[in-house]
């Protein structure tokens, strides 16, 4: 077991682990939208157009759906490609946390696998239904204070807490107000957001979901850390929904030219709008808060003032 916690090795075995969490994780997000049924119930996993139980060998990460050749061993169905990419994902976000986590720190450690297993599953089951778990973004917020107080190293770098503390160790007390500080700064600012945007636009901006999941990431990541997260996430957002749009306009385009429509550009742009504007904001915001949790204050430095 030291072996396995050395400091050298932890990263890879956290990995590995990442790979087999991916995998449940994958059974959450494919339950979630199906009614009657739990996400995480502990019903074997099984093909959902034929209902083949999958066996030990067809559930093992990554390997099973390339020795499967991405396809059931019953029906033949092909498997979708999330499965094994959020397995993946899951696999490098836990050694890139058990990479950046400070040595030692092994509550905290839990704290951030956590943290960042929720994130991803909150990404993914908005990519799917448009919609963010309660379970994540309200039991982020709930799990959120006790992390605090059960380890103050959580908010070692949040101003808050270090003024709070009164020293150069962060209290268990200026943790927890740091993160009711967060959680409070994280939630109202995208709910002020929304609610100018309604009166902007004439129409919701901001959905509940996205200002409880920030609302949750502050409880992590501090005051200062959540507007960090919002930065993030705006510019990532931005960035996918300028290309979203260019490419919709284009496919547009050339479905016109091929069925020999005469549709001005402007109208043309005016439909890929329409089209692209159907983005879900929280993976956006999930990796945010991710990246503002593993440290963010030594990577926004080297970015953007190259010390």
């Amino acid at each position: 077991m030291s072996e396995l916690l050395d400091p050298a090795h932890l990263p890879w075995v956290a990995a590995v682990f990442g790979l087999f969490v991916g995998s449940f994780l994958c059974v959450v997000v494919h339950r979630y939208p199906i009614p009657d049924q739990t996400p995480a119930s502990p019903r074997r996993s099984s093909c959902p157009e034929c209902g083949h139980e999958l066996s030990w060998w067809e559930n093992i990460p990554v390997l099973s759906w390339l020795l499967l050749r991405r396809r059931c061993r019953a029906c033949g169905t092909v498997i979708p490609f999330r499965y094994p990419l959020m397995e993946l994902m899951t696999g490098v976000a836990w050694g890139v946390t058990a990479q950046m986590t400070p040595e030692g720190e092994h509550l905290l450690l839990v704290i951030n696998l956590l943290v960042v297993s929720g994130l991803l599953t909150a990404s993914f089951v908005d990519l799917d239904c448009f919609e963010i778990p309660d379970s994540v973004s309200i039991g982020g917020m709930v799990l959120a204070p006790i992390a605090a107080f059960a380890a103050p190293s959580l908010h070692q770098h949040t101003w808050l807490a270090q003024q709070v503390s009164g020293g150069l160790e962060v209290t268990r007390s200026g943790a927890l107000v740091a993160a009711l500080g967060g959680m409070v700064v994280g939630g109202g600012i995208l709910l002020l957001v929304g609610r100018l945007g309604a009166r902007a636009y004439g129409r919701d901006a901001m959905g509940l979901g996205d200002v409880k999941l920030l609302a949750a990431g502050g409880g992590f990541v501090g005051p200062g850390g959540v507007l960090v997260a919002l930065l993030i996430g705006s510019v990532t957002a931005s960035i996918v929904g300028v290309s979203n749009l260019i490419r919709f306009y284009c496919l547009v385009r050339s479905r016109d030219r091929s069925r020999g429509r005469d549709r001005t550009r402007g109208r043309a742009w005016r439909t890929a709008r329409l089209v692209s504007q159907y983005l879900p904001f929280g993976p956006h915001l999930a990796l945010g808060v991710a990246l503002a949790l593993l440290s963010w204050e030594p990577h926004l430095r080297a970015w953007f003032l190259g010390v």
